[in-house]
């Protein structure tokens, strides 16, 4: 390894505390979509002390905010999130469900742990452009509203990641893998509409029903769902029903509606088709409705040549082990979850890596997948949206999964909320932490490979981006 490389693994050594601090902060002051003041406020005050040039309130975005240090190019990127989920309240290294506040919120996506990665990485990238004096440029953003809001789609509507050379990112999982392939893209809308009260029995002619309007638009998608492409999605929740009172005609209700495609151009015309279908229930009923946009996201597009550099250098980063009280606790969480007998995103498209797993695994009964799943390309897809899909049609970008959570954990879970808040997550942190330095640091010193990264980034996104954002959309808290 290049004496460059060793220094950054040093330094990251030498300040972990700060990093795994950070992380068990934000664990311990969970915050929703968009109201992340708190974590945000507390990332601006370490990235400030730490020597970044911070801004804040980024593209209009109260709780988005950056830190940069350098000048010139390369400009890396590194995403940060660290956003909370609601009723995932749960104590730290707890082996059952125990909320901390009953219907209280939760890292169960393990975001205290991803933005505290990705800091990690900008600290010590910070620190080798310091030591080394090459030109270049790192910017660690902070991103809110991943699991509702999509920051980095506004921000992606806006141009900003443009500028970039190239972005890197992580995010906690089960097992150590470098990602691969694309996903859902993803819109919702809230319709509300508007009708007129009266009195059901009484005086039902002069009623205008708004909830008959929201099930007569939910009755006219599931028509729509046999003249879509089968890998579309459409989802909704009644967010209101007008009231509960069965005798008194609803003169308001409003629903939300979730529309998915795999590319962002069939998203939007199939956004498109629903609103018709908002449009004929009002006709239907004589009511009017009210359509607010709340956010969406686009599909990964991914960047074969960033894979590579990422995985070269988690080959070299020495993996996490556990201590004897770590794997008790890990595997009595591991216990209450699902059985994979193969993990790794690969594993469900090629037989070889899949054998590989589940021999590495022992067939999914060991608590923590401590090894590196072999370097996997794919254009394939994998259910589930992500705002980074936006990131990815305007620079290069890579990402990687570390295992900060159990085997089989399942997605959004006390399981993963317990485990993050743990030494488990800790190491999980680090090690991305590591890996995202390392590659960042083989961008600057290899123009070739970002030569490369642009090429093949060019060939995928020649059709152009399709913002899933629409005009004057503003990020909605819901």
């Amino acid at each position: 390894m290049e004496e460059q490389k060793k220094a950054a693994l040093s330094f990251i050594e030498q300040h972990k505390d700060i990093f795994t601090g950070v992380a068990d902060y934000i664990w311990a002051h969970p915050e929703l979509s968009l109201k992340e003041f708190e974590s945000a406020s507390y990332y601006e005050k370490v990235l400030e002390e730490g020597g970044f040039t911070v801004e804040k309130g980024v593209d209009g975005i109260e709780t988005a905010f950056t830190g940069s240090f350098g000048s010139g190019h390369p400009v890396i990127g590194i995403l940060g999130e660290f956003d909370a989920l609601s009723g995932l309240s749960q104590e730290c290294g707890a082996t059952e469900h125990r909320p901390i506040v009953e219907g209280g919120a939760g890292h169960g996506c393990g975001h205290n742990m991803l933005g505290a990665g990705a800091l990690t990485a900008a600290f010590a990238v910070k620190n080798y452009l310091e030591t080394s004096g090459h030109e270049g440029t790192v910017i660690f953003f902070g991103c809110p509203g991943e699991e509702g809001g999509a920051a980095k789609a506004f921000m992606a509507r806006d141009n900003m990641w443009r500028a970039l050379d190239a972005a890197l990112c992580w995010h906690p999982e089960d097992v150590n893998e470098v990602k691969t392939g694309t996903n859902n893209s993803t819109i919702q809308i809230m319709y509300t509409f508007h009708g007129r009260s009266a009195h059901a029995a009484g005086d039902p002619e002069n009623g205008r029903s708004a909830l008959d309007a929201v099930e007569l638009m939910n009755t006219g998608v599931q028509y729509l769902r046999e003249h879509m492409k089968s890998e579309c999605r459409v989802h909704y929740a009644i967010t209101d029903a007008g009231g509960i009172s069965p005798n008194v005609v609803q003169d308001h209700a409003t629903v939300l509606y979730m529309v998915r495609a795999i590319s962002v151009r069939d998203c939007v015309e199939l956004r498109k088709r629903v609103d018709k279908i908002a449009e004929g229930a009002a006709l239907m009923t004589e009511t009017s409705f009210e359509r607010t946009f709340i956010d969406g996201t686009a599909d990964l597009v991914p960047n074969f040549a960033l894979e590579k550099v990422l995985y070269d250098n988690f080959s070299q980063v020495e993996l996490p082990t556990y201590t004897e009280e770590e794997l008790q606790f890990a595997g009595k969480v591991h216990a209450t979850c699902p059985v994979n007998t193969a993990p790794g995103f690969a594993s469900t498209l090629d037989d070889a890596i899949r054998e590989y797993s589940a021999e590495k695994s022992q067939h999914g009964t060991i608590p923590m997948n401590n090894y590196l799943m072999p370097l996997y390309h794919s254009t394939a897809f994998c259910a589930g949206s992500t705002d980074v899909g936006d990131v990815s049609w305007q620079t290069p970008t890579a990402q990687i999964h570390c295992a900060g959570f159990v085997s089989g954990a399942p997605g959004h879970s006390w399981q993963n909320v317990s485990c993050g808040g743990s030494s488990i997550g800790h190491k999980a942190l680090l090690l991305a932490g590591k890996v995202l330095a390392l590659s960042a640091i083989d961008l600057y010193e290899k123009p070739e490979l970002l030569k490369e990264a642009r090429a093949e980034f060019e060939k995928r996104t020649e059709s152009g981006y399709v913002c899933p954002i629409e005009e004057g959309a503003k990020p909605i808290a819901i």
